[in-house]
């Protein structure tokens, strides 16, 4: 067959066509399994941080132009606990993402955190069980801890939670989230409207990021 600009396009048109549909294809069978991957992730968060529960109803927030949202449970018609899923931009890596739960009257359960891209060894030891920052709110009610300015802070800013060795910049995003989480319980439990003001853990993060590194033990956490 002689090339000429007319077959030249015919051929490429019918190759992005079949790429195009296979494309698609894969999308359509993949959505669900990836959606039903997600829901269940979702679901095991919850029991890891939510007394016994039944079910849930879900509430949409925005915090410091952050998506929040807060899963109200239920047992046999009665609320159970609140769960948050809460983030915050302030990680040393970036964003961090936590589920905090709460009892109906504001004890935190449990703590687990969805994701996070810390410094190995460091920063990633926000998601070991038993570590000194889930140790410094777990089974408490944040209203009755050392606040700076409201707000939960780890005591390097004048707060009472205990920061992890050479990850202060973590340890602090760690709780900036909390206290969003804290926040958006407030609200949906006691009507308490959240404020679109990033909290003391938020700001001294941002400050700290480009301090020199030897202010962290050593290292760039």
């Amino acid at each position: 067959m002689k090339s000429t600009l007319l077959n030249m396009t015919a051929v490429l048109f019918g190759i992005t066509l079949v790429a195009s549909a296979g494309v698609g294809f894969v999308n359509m069978i993949t959505v669900e399994p990836i959606a039903a991957a997600k829901e269940a992730a979702t679901l095991a968060a919850l029991n890891e941080v939510l007394p016994a529960f039944d079910a849930t109803t879900t509430e949409e927030l925005t915090i410091d132009e952050m998506p929040i949202t807060v899963y109200t449970a239920t047992a046999g018609g009665r609320v159970s606990g609140y769960a948050v899923q809460s983030m915050t931009k302030q990680g040393f890596g970036g964003v961090v993402r936590l589920m905090v739960g709460f009892t109906p009257e504001g004890e935190v359960v449990n703590v687990n955190v969805l994701e996070q891209t810390e410094t190995p060894g460091l920063g990633t030891k926000m998601a070991d069980e038993g570590n000194v920052l889930l140790g410094s709110v777990k089974g408490q009610k944040l209203e009755e801890k050392k606040l700076v300015d409201g707000r939960l802070a780890v005591k390097k800013d004048g707060g009472d939670v205990d920061a992890l060795t050479a990850a202060t910049i973590s340890s602090r995003a760690y709780v900036d989230a909390i206290n969003r989480a804290w926040m958006a319980y407030k609200s949906v439990a006691t009507g308490e409207a959240p404020t679109d003001v990033a909290s003391g853990a938020t700001t001294a993060a941002a400050e700290q990021t480009n301090e020199p590194a030897a202010q962290e033990g050593g290292q760039n956490e």
